[in-house]
């Protein structure tokens, strides 16, 4: 399965047009969110709110939505109660302020900033009737609200949960990929923001081949745990064809809300879909013969 979207799924087309994509690498995330607001500022999305809910930790922006494009996720690598306890008690025992161990547990949170993944096989742009789904010269699927008819259909469609509407007017929205910026050869406002480089843009194939390197050089380092989640997988592993916007992650997906397997629901029932519909098809007609056989008999 290739990495790249059919010629023919293109909806605009530049000669000299290359995919482009987002790296995201968790190991240097901090969480600070200046990606979110950067996305919510350029593209004029209201703000989330600043109550803290239940089980929600820092995070008040909970999850992407119609109106949240980027959501930077807070994950507590939380311990067993019985050693917590045990690292307490050894701290009462040593001495009041710890720096050492307070620096230690910094690592009890790890952050992702997720997005649209901008996916080869796009299931939300398979489900769409009405082409307000598109995919650009850059191989980024664009939503556009202008054609957006509210069905929805494209919520279900995307293995992710990237895709809502919004509660206001009932149109789709997700990330663009900033495509507007893209068009003025700018990157997306969300990597100039980000103060560590957690997330990198460019073109897609430069990017995969600085995230394998960054994966070797943790290895190297002893993080044996780190891997790339959407690129770099062999053709029977792909996630939805390989992801536009694909991360770093030292945690499996799950800890940070993401599939482990995912494809598009469209592309996955297409085949079994179509075979019921012959099938049904063809029992239909050999029942019409039937019972036109039957009414000639009794004739």
């Amino acid at each position: 399965m290739s990495t790249t979207a059919a010629p023919t799924e293109l909806a605009v087309h530049r000669v000299d047009a290359r995919r482009m994509g987002f790296f995201t690498d968790t190991t240097v995330c901090i969480g600070c969110k200046a990606c979110e607001v950067a996305c919510k500022q350029w593209n004029d999305l209201p703000a989330d709110g600043s109550l803290s809910r239940a089980g929600g930790s820092y995070d008040h922006t909970g999850e992407l939505s119609a109106s949240t494009w980027r959501h930077v996720r807070f994950v507590e690598l939380v311990e067993p109660a019985a050693d917590r306890r045990a690292q307490e008690a050894e701290a009462l025992a040593a001495s009041p302020v710890d720096v050492a161990q307070a620096v230690a547990g910094m690592d009890s949170w790890i952050f992702m900033s997720d997005v649209c993944k901008h996916c080869t096989n796009a299931g939300c742009l398979d489900a769409c009737p009405t082409g307000a789904l598109i995919r650009t010269e850059h191989e980024t699927v664009v939503l556009q609200p202008d054609v957006c008819n509210g069905c929805g259909y494209c919520i279900p469609a995307c293995p992710f949960g990237v895709v809502d509407r919004d509660h206001i007017d009932g149109r789709a929205g997700k990330c663009t990929l900033c495509y507007d910026r893209l068009e003025d050869g700018l990157e997306p406002a969300c990597a100039k923001a980000c103060p560590t480089d957690s997330i990198q843009f460019g073109p897609y194939d430069e990017l995969v081949a600085l995230a394998e390197r960054r994966v070797a050089t943790l290895h190297a380092r002893g993080e044996e745990r780190a891997y790339l989640y959407g690129a770099g997988d062999e053709p029977a592993d792909d996630l939805a064809g390989g992801l536009g916007a694909f991360f770093l992650l030292t945690q499996p997906p799950e800890r940070f809300g993401l599939p482990a397997q995912a494809e598009s629901p469209v592309q996955e029932n297409v085949v079994p879909a179509t075979i019921a519909a012959l099938g049904a098809g063809l029992l239909a007609a050999a029942g019409a013969v039937a019972a036109f056989a039957s009414a000639r008999s009794r004739a």
